[in-house]
Formats: C-alpha cells, structure tokens, sequence
C-alpha cells in the first residue's frame, strides 16, 4: 500500500492520478472531504474512465499535524509520497509555515520511521536549493545560504532536513525540487494565478524569470525515482529556464487574450510591495507582495536539471509551451462562462 498526502493539492491530485492508472493500491489522507472533488476533478482531464480510477483511491480522514490520525493511515503501508505543504509569501504566516512545512513533515519522518517503510519520496521546491553567486546554474550541490529567503525557503529547507534525518534512522528517501509547476485545476491559487491573470486582461508581466515544470513531468519523475534503486538523493525538476514575459505571451495565445506588454520594473516592484503593506494593514486581508518576494524577483536564476535526465535515462520532460497550452484549453472549459 502507497500513502500519499497532500492528494487534494496541484501535486497530489496529479501524482494520485498516474499511481492508480499504473496498477498501485493508493491511500490518500484528507482533511476535507469536500476538497477531494478537485481530485476527481484532475482525473476527468486525462481518462474516459476517470470514475472507476478515481474510486480505486482509498481516502482516509488525517492529518499531518495530527499524530493518532496519521498512525492509522500507516497501516500496512510500505512506500510514502509526502506532497502535503502549506504555501505562503505572506511574512504574518511563518509560523503556520514552520508549523506544517517542517514539523508536519517530521511527523511523517518519524511514523516512517516507526512504521519501517521502505521508501519516501518528499516534495519539495527549488526555493529550498541554494542561489548561485554568479551566472552559472544551480544544481542540487549549491550550497544553502542564510538570510535573504522568503519564510517559504526556509520551510522547506527546514522540512529536507526532516527527512535527511530519516535517511539516518534507516527510512530510504527522495527528495525532488520541483521549480515553478505549472498544471490545470487549481486557476487561484499558485501557477494557475497566471491563467486567471491573463484571462482577466492583466497588463503587467514579472521581470526576469526562473525554471518551470510541468505537474504531469513531477507526478512522473516521483513515481520512477521511487520505482527506482536509487535512494537518498534530491533532484531538480525542470523543464526550462524562461522568462516570465516568455510565459505570459505563450498563456495569452492560449486563451486567445491580448499579450501583456509592460514590464513591471524593480522601482516599481519595491512601489508595489510597500503599497501592498499598506492595503494589508487597512483591510487586514493577506500579503500579495513582500519585500523579500520583491527583492527575489531582482535576480534570474537559472536551474540544471541534467541530474535526473542521466540518472533516469529514459525520462524526458514534456514540452512546457505544449503543457501551457494544454492548460489554456482546459481553463477555457472552465472558466469561459465568467
């Protein structure tokens, strides 16, 4: 039996999907029961069939913060995907951050441990991967530097350590750094807010870029890592280097929209953030902006994703302007009636 968490998320859906079509026995925590409609929801885009794949899935009522609940989905499992994270770049939110990034995945750390499974895939980001100080790409060797990281980062890296520390207490593990995932179904939240954006005639586009992946390529390259002999390494997961004008111009002629042709400058960033600051502490709604998102976006890094195209030597990423594209013609079925 395959336990996996966060199934109700971009990742989790994605990766639940390719595990049941492929023949696995999949347990799946929730802690919504509402919420794991967007699951099924994801199974439509990919099969006919996508009722009797989905109703292989057995979901069970947990929690990763909540130890007696999560001990019971362990039952007679032996491989465990870890997709489950919260996501936020809003600096009022760190301490739920720390909370569910890091001690939640220590609890599943230490239950694998207990439980002896024999293998443990986490996902986790590039942001938890070390910048390169000059022009060269980041591979998975870069070192981890303190300070000018969003409290996101440093959750995940936090949360890596956890299952680095599993690898000691004997549970073999994977860890991939997947870069910015792009995918259908979840339009506003994460990835999905460019789609909406554009679709909703948004004029602006980010300045520099970063390495993109699509959600099917991860799904994939965690279930053949895992599949693998390979143990207790982590992994880039990208599929190109672009920029963020790059992305728009290809969303907008997917969903048939005017291209948005002004870059947000760097002034004009560190403008936004502070009004951004102010908005929040009016209204009191969350941060859209911060500075330390701000300043991110000052620098491209580019990211090296040869590690596990020469360790995985049949794997090959799918064509990202494809998968964008694909998630255009999906978000128009969606969402053409606003």
């Amino acid at each position: 039996m395959i336990l996996v968490t966060g199934g109700t998320g971009l990742v989790g859906a994605h990766l639940l999907y390719h595990l049941v079509k492929s023949g696995h026995n999949v347990r799946a925590i929730y802690r919504d029961l509402e919420r794991t409609k967007k699951t099924e929801r994801v199974f439509t885009y990919y099969a006919e069939d996508y009722l009797e794949l989905f109703n292989r899935i057995e979901w069970v009522a947990g929690d990763i913060l909540d130890i007696t609940s999560l001990n019971l989905a362990f039952k007679d499992v032996t491989a465990v995907y870890h997709a489950a994270a919260f996501i936020s770049f809003d600096p009022r939110d760190r301490k739920k951050l720390m909370k569910t990034n890091v001690e939640g995945t220590s609890n599943i750390v230490n239950l694998c441990v207990a439980h002896k499974i024999k293998k443990l895939c986490y996902t986790s980001s590039i942001a938890a991967i070390g910048p390169s100080l000059d022009s060269s790409k980041v591979t998975e060797n870069n070192d981890w530097i303190e300070g000018n990281n969003t409290d996101y980062a440093n959750s995940k890296y936090d949360a890596e350590m956890e299952v680095w520390r599993g690898t000691q207490e004997g549970v073999p593990a994977i860890i991939v750094n997947p870069g910015v995932i792009l995918g259908p179904g979840y339009w506003k939240t994460g990835s999905g807010l460019f789609f909406h954006a554009v679709y909703k005639g948004q004029k602006y586009y980010l300045p520099k870029g970063t390495g993109f992946v699509g959600v099917n390529d991860v799904a994939k390259a965690m279930i053949d890592l895992m599949d693998s002999t390979i143990k207790n390494e982590r992994y880039i997961l990208v599929s190109q280097n672009i920029s963020f004008k790059k992305i728009t111009q290809i969303i907008a002629k997917g969903l048939k929209k005017p291209v948005p042709k002004k870059e947000l400058s760097i002034a004009m960033l560190g403008i936004l953030w502070r009004l951004d600051w102010v908005r929040s502490k009016i209204t009191g709604k969350r941060r859209r902006l911060s500075k330390t998102t701000a300043e991110i976006l000052r620098t491209k890094q580019l990211y090296d994703n040869s590690k596990i195209k020469e360790q995985l030597t049949t794997y090959n990423f799918e064509d990202l302007e494809q998968v964008i594209l694909e998630c255009c013609a999906i978000y128009l079925v969606e969402n053409s009636w606003e």
